[in-house]
């Protein structure tokens, strides 16, 4: 049985020696305001007497029907604190004792971060509310009325994002008089991707609402040619969500003064989203053993991982790639910056740059499974998140590529990126991060070898366009898959396609150069969609493009495989001999019993089959590979009545197990964001052609369309899932 990822104790650093304090890299803890006076030296004494100005009363104006929310786009934020986007104007209401005389009082606020605040570094910013006195944020009088004065802040485009404490100051002839600390008069600042002067500026209110504003996903999956579409809830607005990504910050020790900067958060949290480094978020199991953990493909949604890794301090069990990316898109639109789930089909992990996957076959023209090391992913997810470039040349902004799921390492941490995803199409690997590793993820060959007797290796075949087949996201407003492949490369065999390799290749990313005949007969591998637990046939089609008579010896490998490529068992091989007249297509029938795979299957459903062969004119090498996933049972899933903000409703979800065997250990997972936190509910067995209702009561919390998903895992059935769209009324 295999064990769980063991980590050694982290490691405790001193500073001791190297600074006079500690690198400030905690959102989570500080100091109160540093003993700075913005006013100028003035002279400690007794408290200021009653006719001086004095503090009673500072409103943060936070509540989620309050123009600050409104106006930030932060309404949906399940939390009484403020919270406001860098770059726009938010406004805070401050009581005083007698009315506030601008020619004689003076008064400021001062917004503190981290450890240690300096005004240098932006954690200790002092807002004057006049518009003469410019600092690093700008401040004006917006009203005053009576006793109650409402000041307008605004920060800077380009300040640090998280959570600062808010201290209102005074001056009087005795002193300055500052507020206590309050954690009722703390906010957080976020990245604005509304302002123009903002790094994630996205200038499209369509976009700004698909990638900053849904909290609902869709993750594609499975073939590319048979699609599938899993549910998510990404759950940013969610309750405890903001601190829990504030959090992770802080587990990856991100200096406070790098926070400001997207490349470098998207950066960092690229390698605290995996356990491997550094006691991240999630740790990573493929082997098809979650006995001590949640099965990767049991997940509903992002909150209820955030929340525990938050609240045990420890990494979350399991995730697999479209787990990494999906959590990672909930970090990224929680703090602001648009973000957005990627699906590449037949993803190549190249690590050693030589933009090629190798398949050995024997001279009859057999795959040679021992000798065959390479792998191609059937599908891989990523991240790209939407900033400037300043740091690359002009054009280079925009999308970037981010990648959680620990591959390679980078710069001695398993992450991946920002790279940004015109770098890749244009070849242009030189640019960081990680730019070549991407670019062989939808670039690489897959080249065949013959295994001569004496051992040598001959390249008998290319295929340069399985790699890299389709590459989807989910599209704007709806929950169909949006075709983005032509923003990572230009189509195969294109004069633009050759002059990109080229100039990669420049940059040091070489492409194998191969020789090999040019064959007549080509071999297809159709289509299909099946079900789990059903016989089916596989059509083959062979295709005869000469003049001449062809004689093919073909064999047929069927293996289950992981979805990362890797092998598990062969269920079905067959040889055939097959002649075909000149131009003649031919179709030959393969028969799969679902005896053959049931008792084999791991996770996801897939099957590889690889036909293989020689055709004795010539000598030449046929092949031809397709990857069918087997489509599990779907969940019925219905909510009663007219769901309303604070009123129980219903849902209910039905199950039917269609196998001729019992599924042990069943577990269902219920999750909706705005609806419910995560429900899950246990069923030890349910036997064959019988059925379990589940009915869970919920009550939302806020009105407008969303939607709940719900999924269905055990050992012997993964990957069942189904969702319900929900309009709540007031």
């Amino acid at each position: 049985m295999s064990q769980p990822e063991t980590r050694s104790p982290k490691r405790q650093v001193s500073f001791r020696g190297r600074s006079n304090v500690p690198v400030a890299s905690s959102n989570a803890e500080g100091e109160d305001a540093p003993e700075f006076e913005p006013f100028g030296l003035m002279p400690r004494g007794p408290p200021p007497l009653a006719e001086f100005l004095d503090i009673k009363e500072v409103d943060m104006l936070s509540g989620p029907d309050e123009m600050n929310k409104r106006e930030h786009h932060t309404e949906l934020y399940s939390n009484p604190l403020l919270i406001v986007r860098r770059g726009q104007e938010f406004q805070i209401k401050v009581t005083f004792n007698r009315a506030y005389e601008p020619s004689r009082d003076q008064f400021l606020l001062e917004f503190v971060i981290g450890n240690s605040p300096q005004t240098s570094k932006g954690t200790y910013i002092p807002v004057f509310p006049d518009p003469e006195r410019v600092g690093l944020w700008r401040g004006r009088v917006l009203d005053s009325t009576d006793r109650t004065v409402t000041v307008g802040i605004t920060a800077a485009p380009d300040c640090i994002v998280g959570r600062f404490r808010l201290y209102v100051a005074v001056l009087t002839p005795y002193g300055i008089r500052r507020t206590r600390r309050d954690p009722k008069r703390e906010l957080y600042v976020l990245f604005n991707p509304w302002a123009s002067d903002d790094a994630v500026f996205l200038n499209d209110d369509g976009e700004r609402g698909e990638y900053i504003m849904n909290e609902s996903g869709i993750v594609f999956h499975g073939e590319a040619s048979d699609i599938s579409a899993r549910p998510w809830n990404f759950g940013q607005f969610e309750y405890g969500v903001l601190d829990a990504c504030l959090y992770v910050m802080d587990q990856a020790q991100m200096p406070i003064t790098n926070r400001g900067d997207p490349i470098k958060v998207a950066r960092k949290a690229s390698a605290v989203l995996n356990s491997r480094d550094d006691d991240g978020v999630l740790v990573g199991n493929w082997s098809g053993d979650y006995t001590y953990g949640v099965a990767p493909t049991s997940w509903t949604g992002s909150v209820e991982i955030l929340l525990t890794y938050h609240s045990s301090r420890q990494p979350v069990c399991y995730a697999q790639c479209w787990v990494y990316a999906a959590v990672f898109n909930t970090f990224l639109r929680c703090l602001g910056i648009p973000s957005r789930v990627v699906t590449n089909f037949y993803s190549a992990h190249d690590n050693d740059g030589n933009l090629k996957t190798d398949i050995i076959v024997d001279e009859e023209g057999k795959v040679d499974r021992f000798r065959t090391k390479d792998s191609i992913w059937n599908y891989h997810c990523w991240n790209e998140c939407y900033m400037s470039r300043p740091d690359l040349p002009p054009g280079f902004g925009g999308w970037q590529v981010v990648d959680a799921t620990p591959q390679e390492t980078s710069d001695g941490l398993y992450r991946c990126g920002p790279a940004s995803v015109q770098a890749i199409k244009h070849g242009q690997i030189c640019f960081p991060f990680d730019a070549p590793f991407i670019f062989a993820e939808v670039n690489s060959d897959v080249i065949f070898y013959k295994r001569n007797k004496n051992g040598t290796l001959e390249a008998v075949k290319v295929n340069s366009s399985h790699v890299g087949r389709i590459v989807l996201t989910k599209e704007i407003g709806g929950d169909q898959p949006s075709d983005i492949t032509s923003q990572y490369k230009f189509p195969e065999g294109t004069a633009e396609e050759r002059t990109v390799t080229a100039k990669a290749e420049e940059y040091g990313l070489c492409r194998q150069k191969v020789n090999y005949p040019e064959s007549d007969v080509q071999v297809e591998v159709l289509a299909q969609e099946v079900r789990v637990g059903a016989d089916f046939q596989l059509t083959l089609e062979f295709k005869n493009q000469s003049n001449h008579r062809r004689t093919i010896k073909a064999f047929v490998n069927g293996y289950v495989v992981f979805y990362t490529g890797v092998t598990s068992d062969e269920v079905k091989y067959k040889t055939l001999n097959v002649t075909l007249d000149p131009w003649q297509t031919e179709r030959v029938i393969v028969d799969v019993d679902a005896s053959d795979y049931m008792n084999k299957l791991v996770e996801q459903s897939n099957l590889h089959f690889m036909v293989t062969g020689r055709v004795d004119e010539g000598n030449q090498i046929i092949s031809a590979m397709r990857v069918i996933t087997l489509h599990t049972p779907k969940l019925t899933i219905e909510v009663t009545g007219s769901p309303r903000v604070s009123e129980e409703t219903f849902c209910a979800v039905e199950f039917t197990n269609p196998f001729p065997f019992n599924l042990e250990n069943v577990y269902l997972r219920m999750d909706g964001p705005g609806l419910m936190s995560t429900k899950f509910k246990q069923y030890s067995l349910i036997s064959p052609n019988s059925s379990v209702m589940w009915s869970q009561p919920f009550t939302p919390r806020r009105a407008g369309p969303t939607k709940l998903m719900v999924t269905l895992d055990c050992l012997a059935l993964r990957h069942v899932y189904g969702q319900v769209d929900v309009n709540v009324e007031l």
